[in-house]
């Protein structure tokens, strides 16, 4: 008997129907003699419609409020996918990150994971059910509600699985794997048998729509070994785990494309020391998090500071921002522009020269303007106009070879 974990996303329990796909699977796997603890998503477009209603009554609704509205796509989701178990004869019982003993940092809508009692899950497995766990969601210290992010229910199968030290953890969604791109924007793009924390980290730190980033790094911590596949075949998925020897020999593993992207550029700081250090530390405060940064040269006691963040994160780093520098803030302090990243990944960059130089090219010959850059051990990113980013992704994966 193996304790298996299964996580089902959005599209994957997008209607009825799609539920009781899930619900046969899952029999299948509960019917092998294995305990069994699926992790579902809202219903594609759910969270998309409840948000949108929010901001429809309020243009910046209070984030309490919003876990509160937020959590309740994925209760849905585990009581319509218990009541699909039942009626095929499965004994099943669903419940919420709450009672599974989730447990939260207060920072609603982003909220940290501190730490997991299981609540009742084991009792339930032992008692033969197979049990239902609301992903996305757990609950803070003072009682409260708390979602994990956006994709968090990546997170949420994750850590259920340290937590439970399950033998198995699948993250079922509508691809078949990870690929070298992102394949409804690369039509030739290769499915890959395994990667590593690191490389699936920085993919999806850089846009990769397959995982969330937090559900990546939390499995290269605790060391859970998982593999994404598909939820509507039963074809081998993509193994991620610690990095092999072998994998160095591919230079670019992947290319990916974050078009959630928004350039940030703050004029007018004072240009002296402990300006920078004020300002991202505010961010810092905010829940802002920062990715491409670029210093510009001071002018006249003067300079601007452009970076790029997250667009749900504009109106909080606005906010950062003006009450930080309040005697600026009157001036022309805060320009906000729309940007796409395109970033490479690969452990073998480590170990193999001119991968900018040939990144580099590939745009150039394409005619599209680099406006950010910024770099890490095994990923370079670019920041560029979002009228090229689809036709830049393709041309960089073509440049490096990762074509079928």
């Amino acid at each position: 008997m193996a304790l298996i974990v299964q996580k089902y996303g959005g599209t994957s329990v997008g209607d009825v129907d799609r539920i009781k796909n899930v619900a046969r699977r899952v029999k299948e796997t509960y019917d092998a003699g294995n305990q069994v603890v699926v992790v579902v998503s809202a219903r594609s477009g759910v969270t998309n419609e409840l948000i949108a209603r929010a901001k429809a009554l309020n243009a910046n609704p209070d984030e309490r409020e919003m876990d509160m509205l937020l959590a309740v796509g994925e209760q849905e989701t585990i009581a319509l996918t218990a009541i699909a178990l039942h009626a095929l004869g499965v004994p099943a019982v669903s419940r919420t990150g709450s009672q599974a003993g989730i447990l939260t940092d207060p920072a609603h809508t982003r909220a940290r994971i501190t730490s997991i009692s299981g609540g009742d899950l084991k009792k339930q497995l032992e008692l033969g059910k197979v049990v239902i766990l609301a992903g996305f969601q757990g609950h803070s210290a003072d009682g409260n509600i708390t979602t994990l992010g956006r994709g968090g229910s990546d997170l949420s199968a994750i850590a259920i699985a340290s937590a439970l030290n399950a033998d198995l953890c699948q993250i079922l969604t509508d691809v078949d794997g990870v690929y070298t791109a992102d394949p409804r924007i690369v039509p030739d793009a290769k499915k890959l048998e395994a990667i590593s924390y690191e490389e699936m980290l920085e993919l999806a730190s850089s846009g990769s729509k397959v995982m969330q980033n937090r559900a990546v790094e939390f499995a290269q911590k605790y060391n859970v070994v998982f593999e994404v596949r598909s939820s509507f075949n039963n074809n081998p998925g993509t193994i991620v785990k610690e990095e092999v020897a072998s994998m160095e020999d591919v230079v670019v593993s992947g290319v990916a494309l974050d078009k959630n992207q928004a350039k940030i550029v703050v004029s007018d700081l004072p240009d002296r020391p402990g300006t920078a250090a004020k300002l991202f530390e505010a961010l810092g405060n905010g829940g802002v998090s920062v990715d491409m940064i670029v210093q510009n040269l001071g002018r006249d006691g003067k300079a601007n500071m452009t970076f790029t963040v997250q667009r749900d994160d504009v109106y909080r780093a606005e906010k950062a921002v003006t009450a930080s520098f309040p005697d600026e803030a009157a001036g022309k302090l805060f320009e906000v522009s729309e940007i796409a990243k395109v970033s490479v990944v690969g452990v073998g960059m480590r170990s193999h020269s001119g991968v900018a130089a040939k990144l580099f090219a590939a745009l150039g010959q394409g005619g599209v303007n680099i406006q950010l850059v910024s770099t890490s051990e095994i990923k370079i990113s670019v920041g560029i106009d979002p009228k090229d980013a689809e036709k830049a992704t393709r041309m960089v994966h073509a440049a490096f070879g990762l074509g079928v």
